[in-house]
């Protein structure tokens, strides 16, 4: 009998990316496309070549119509199963790609959606999930039934495609409004939990921060918990809040959220606001960077306005430098080849000699800032006396409020 081959099917990808000149730069292009070769390996396919242009102005196909021609012979050439565009594609747009390369093609959102659907494990972040997809399937239902145009019109093709893609979005509109009934009831009795710490003058802490910054393992060791920790993109989706014991005349609880990324969907913003009320409610926002990544400042704005979307950006804030046991050892994770004939040269050397850890210039909204390895538990003793020192401060302040009413 003879042995079969088992292994999962990876996809091989072509990564594409555009920005306008002015309003970006070959350094932020290249970033992007580096966040979506982890993206799209985090999803389990294989990267195999990333293309960027940088153009004047927008271009219908999102990118011009030479690349379009350049990329579909690269397709033929290197036997690619997909195009992974870096920003969300109109689904005409996507229509018209897949027309012209031949080739599945699918953009940064459905990329991402795909990620969150694989790691979702709880009722609610199942729920979450769903809820986004049914959001993105529904303008792009009339594009699952091209396959009719292609028989030319006529007798036998204008009723019932029409009747199946009315029907079709009559089925995801019925599904997003029972996803969103559920998600309200588990929203409930998550309010309910809120409301009794809140009356209990207990102290809220959200981590907040990049996905793959390190919250989970900061968490754990914060709380001797074992939630997933992994270092992969997206190992947390559902909020899990704990008490940490700070001292025995503090209560205090902290949450772990869904990690943030560049170019988040709204869609997912929005899914997944129920799951973020921890943080919009949290007293203090933890939030946590990787300082070995040298893009770190980067990260750290695009939470920051993440945070400022979603209204919280007067709340106050803790910087934690996490992974500092990672400064010296930085290495550029692609070579040369991998761009599309491109200067990489930026991304050699290192941003921090020898591991100089330098203090940050931060908005009003952050009182501290602390540097830690969750890995080694370096300067953990130091963030607990940080919390317990703004917990007493914090109850100090809502024990008189009380008093006074």
């Amino acid at each position: 009998m003879g042995l079969y081959n088992t292994a999962k099917f990876k996809e091989r990808a072509l990564l594409i990316a555009a920005h306008i000149k002015g309003k970006s730069s070959s350094k932020k292009a290249k970033e992007s496309l580096e966040e979506l070769s982890n993206l799209a390996e985090t999803a389990g396919a294989e990267p195999v070549k990333a293309f960027y242009q940088m153009l004047n102005k927008p271009q219908n196909t999102y990118i011009g119509s030479g690349k379009v021609i350049e990329i579909k012979n690269h397709i033929k050439e290197l036997e690619i199963d997909v195009c992974i565009f870096d920003d969300e594609l109109n689904p005409s747009t996507q229509k018209e790609l897949e027309n012209r390369l031949g080739i599945k093609v699918i953009d940064r959102t459905a990329l991402i959606l795909d990620i969150f659907s694989d790691r979702a494990r709880t009722h609610e972040g199942k729920l979450q999930v769903e809820l986004a997809q049914s959001e993105y399937l529904m303008p792009r239902l009339a594009g699952q039934w091209s396959h009719l145009e292609r028989l030319g019109g006529g007798i036998g093709t204008r009723g019932p495609g029409e009747t199946q893609i009315e029907t079709d979005r009559r089925l995801v509109r019925d599904k997003i409004k029972r996803v969103k009934s559920s998600m309200q009831k588990i929203e409930r009795n998550r309010s309910s939990q809120r409301n009794k710490r809140i009356s209990n003058n207990t102290i809220n802490f959200s981590l907040v921060g990049y996905t793959n910054s390190g919250k989970s393992l900061l968490f754990n060791n914060l709380v001797k918990s074992k939630i997933l920790s992994k270092n992969q993109l997206f190992s947390t989706l559902d909020t899990t809040t704990r008490k940490i014991f700070l001292d025995q005349s503090v209560s205090a609880t902290i949450s772990d959220t869904v990690g943030f990324i560049n170019k988040l969907p709204t869609i997912l913003v929005e899914s997944f606001k129920s799951t973020l009320e921890e943080a919009v409610n949290a007293d203090v926002l933890l939030h946590v960077i990787d300082y070995s990544n040298e893009d770190f400042e980067e990260k750290l704005l695009t939470v920051d306005t993440i945070l400022e979307d979603l209204g919280l950006a007067e709340v106050p804030k803790i910087l934690i430098k996490n992974k500092v046991d990672l400064l010296e050892n930085d290495t550029n994770p692609r070579g040369s080849e991998w761009y599309d004939n491109q200067d990489v040269s930026i991304y050699s050397g290192y941003r921090k000699p020898n591991g100089v850890i330098s203090k940050l210039d931060l908005n009003e909204s952050y009182i501290n800032q602390i540097t830690t390895s969750a890995k080694y538990g370096t300067g953990l003793i130091k963030l607990r006396e940080q919390l317990l020192d703004i917990s007493s401060m914090l109850l100090s302040k809502k024990q008189k409020i009380y008093l006074t009413n």
